[in-house]
């Protein structure tokens, strides 16, 4: 009886020794990307990097749709930046690694998860830039027209002129044809629906936006619908316009990480 009871202890404590590892928290870090014009220092980011970086290192990119690049490089280039990231993270042993951003930050996530898709979550936070809107606006679709051409005849690295739009506000951009149309085909990576679509395997995703956010009312909720279905998944509506939607998220945010990370 005394061995079989002694066997029993083992046992209980080896169950609660597996228990303690399997609650132990996972190391995390998160790679942000900021906005169209917008650099990786983003007032708009700051809150969320606040929340997360006392227990989630956030690495900040400086990505080609910045004020000092302007579409420099093309998506691909882009998805490399942040495989490289990610990478770094995971060579230094973190287990759980997530990517997002806002606005166009927040296309690229959903861009990279539908490409590479080599991470755990994804953090949607005002999705933006939205090619199949930008192509019915006649200026616009000029330089797009232009550097779809200039693809077609093999000249990618040709410089093309093109009226940019972000959130109202326009500029003249130039900038290699090969880029302007990776980020500006109607069909491309950039078209936030067909990257939904086409996730390389369910994470889960939190998606943030704003009641102000010409997105909401449009096609916020259209596109998360086309995510492949997780239970962890959360789609938050807060009192917020494009801008500060980061920020009335951060708190949310931040426990929705938490929780998927016992941090």
């Amino acid at each position: 009886m005394r061995s079989s009871c002694a066997a029993l202890a083992l046992w209980v404590a080896g169950w609660g020794a597996c228990a303690s590892a399997l609650a132990a928290p996972l190391s995390c870090g998160v790679v942000l990307m900021h906005g169209k014009w917008g650099m990786p220092q983003s007032p708009y980011l700051k809150p969320v990097v606040q929340k997360l970086e006392p227990a989630c290192p956030v690495k900040l990119l400086e990505m080609p749709w910045s004020r000092l690049r302007l579409y420099d490089k093309p998506y691909a280039d882009a998805l490399a930046q942040i495989r490289q990231a990610v990478a770094e993270f995971r060579q230094s042993g973190v287990q759980w690694v997530a990517v997002g951003g806002q606005s166009f930050g927040a296309n690229a996530s959903l861009a990279y998860m539908a490409q590479v898709g080599d991470v755990d979550a994804v953090l949607p936070l005002a999705p933006g830039h939205v090619p199949e809107y930008f192509f019915v606006i006649a200026d616009v679709r000029r330089g797009i027209d232009a550097a779809h051409q200039a693809v077609q005849a093999g000249q990618g690295d040709t410089l093309v002129e093109m009226t940019d739009i972000n959130q109202g506000q326009r500029r003249p951009v130039k900038a290699p044809a090969a880029a302007l149309w990776s980020y500006f085909d109607p069909q491309g990576w950039g078209h936030m629906g067909l990257s939904a679509r086409n996730f390389r395997k369910p994470v889960p995703v939190f998606w943030a936006i704003g009641t102000l956010d010409p997105l909401y009312p449009a096609s916020s909720m259209a596109i998360y619908q086309q995510l492949p279905a997780h239970a962890d998944s959360q789609y938050l509506v807060v009192q917020a316009n494009h801008a500060t939607t980061p920020e009335a998220a951060s708190e949310a945010l931040w426990l929705w990480v938490k929780a998927r990370t016992g941090r």
